[in-house]
């Protein structure tokens, strides 16, 4: 029988032996789950006279909230930049298989491609929320076309755009619309972009730096003008300069609007930056580091080709080289590894390797309200870890939907 009926007939999930992640540190204490959200234990016994349903054993694990993956282009065979009659059958596979990795809501994000690649693709995936069928989907990451020439990276350059009518339009004409979209990455120094970055945000979607040439006066800008994210740090910008830091002066700019938070996305998968330019960045600015995993089709899969958009992408070893290059695009990296790279390569604290690849990007998208920690009335999305950071189950709206 379900052990409350002034308040819900839900069965209430004690979880004990466990370490829980809230207020920025592991604290030894049950974690009670009803209707998907995280309850006050104080109100449930005092208000409520109420008690447990069903108990879960952790086994001292660590419980973290769920991973949040903000810029992730495919996995498992799947690239989610390909247009094809069945784009959502494909980002749901991926959502289903990431839920080893801890991921509990993910963007999918779509780098550089032709008009019909968007009309096509963006309708077809909605926001909805994770379970047993797989991670929730926050709405798309755009990574382009309106991105630097001279920093496309693995982005196609013949598809590449400016905003030559004005900005919005071209958003539009090149989009199709922005329904399912929760970012897009863009740089600065186009012009006409200040404009797009106004109007984007307004609309509620997030705005992020990269795959730019933008000086720092111009990355300030587009801050003030509501831009919050910087795409992969380091990759695909100006390197720092003492004299013009570029982009990467953000992290300790003054002219960023109080009460404002820069974030930065970071792969930290132990290829695409340094170890000491990692620590650099955490130390400089550690409430901004988000991971991300800017992972491509070719995670989960063996060596060989595989694709990323219209190029094609060879897999050697750990690095994913455009073929017939050196230049890197993207990662076969999965978020948990990311986090146990993070933490070894900089030296941070568990709590803070955790909160980079949960906190940080819910608070990011705006999302931290219900997402992202493990706050009373929280949404219940769960990881359970050791002690080496490795994932043992995951758990969505309360909910067991993966186990080791």
């Amino acid at each position: 029988m379900p052990s409350n009926k002034s308040v819900s007939d839900a069965p209430i999930t004690q979880f004990i032996n466990c370490r829980i992640l809230r207020d920025h540190c592991l604290q030894r204490e049950d974690l009670w789950v009803r209707d998907g959200k995280i309850l006050d234990p104080e109100k449930l016994f005092f208000d409520e006279h109420g008690y447990a349903d069903k108990c879960v054993d952790c086994e001292g694990s660590i419980i973290a909230p769920g991973f949040i993956d903000v810029q992730i282009n495919g996995g498992y065979g799947i690239d989610f930049s390909q247009a094809c009659d069945d784009a959502g059958s494909g980002v749901s596979l991926v959502a289903k298989k990431i839920l080893e990795h801890g991921v509990t809501s993910f963007c999918p994000t779509l780098v550089t491609s032709p008009p019909h690649v968007y009309h096509k693709v963006l309708p077809q995936v909605k926001v909805q929320d994770g379970g047993a069928h797989g991670a929730g989907v926050l709405g798309f990451h755009l990574e382009g076309p309106f991105i630097s020439l001279e920093k496309k990276g693995a982005h196609p350059e013949q598809f590449l755009r400016t905003f030559s009518s004005g900005g919005f339009r071209d958003l539009m004409e090149t989009y199709g619309g922005l329904d399912s979209v929760a970012m897009v990455t863009l740089a600065p120094e186009l012009d006409g972009s200040q404009s797009v970055i106004r109007d984007l945000c307004q609309k509620g979607i997030t705005v992020s730096l990269g795959h730019s040439v933008a000086n720092m006066s111009q990355a300030e800008e587009a801050v003030q003008h509501g831009a919050s994210f910087i795409t992969h740090l380091f990759n695909a910008m100006l390197p720092f300069h003492h004299r013009d830091p570029g982009i990467v002066g953000l992290l300790t700019s003054d002219q960023v609007p109080a009460g404002r938070t820069v974030y930065y996305g970071m792969i930290a998968d132990g290829i695409h930056t340094n170890p000491a330019a990692l620590r650099i960045a955490h130390r400089a600015h550690p409430s901004g580091l988000v991971l991300v995993t800017d992972a491509i089709t070719a995670m989960g899969l063996p060596p060989g080709r595989h694709t990323l958009g219209q190029l094609v992408i060879e897999i050697q070893g750990l690095h994913a080289y455009v073929a017939g290059t050196k230049t890197l695009s993207g990662s076969i990296a999965t978020m948990d590894m990311c986090v146990r790279h993070f933490k070894h390569a900089s030296g941070c604290s568990v709590e803070e390797a955790l909160e980079a690849a949960s906190l940080h990007p819910a608070q990011l998208l705006g999302l931290s309200h219900r997402k992202g920690n493990l706050d009373f009335g929280s949404d219940a999305d769960l990881v359970l870890l050791d002690d080496t950071l490795n994932v043992k189950a995951t758990f969505i709206s309360g909910e067991e939907v993966w186990r080791k």
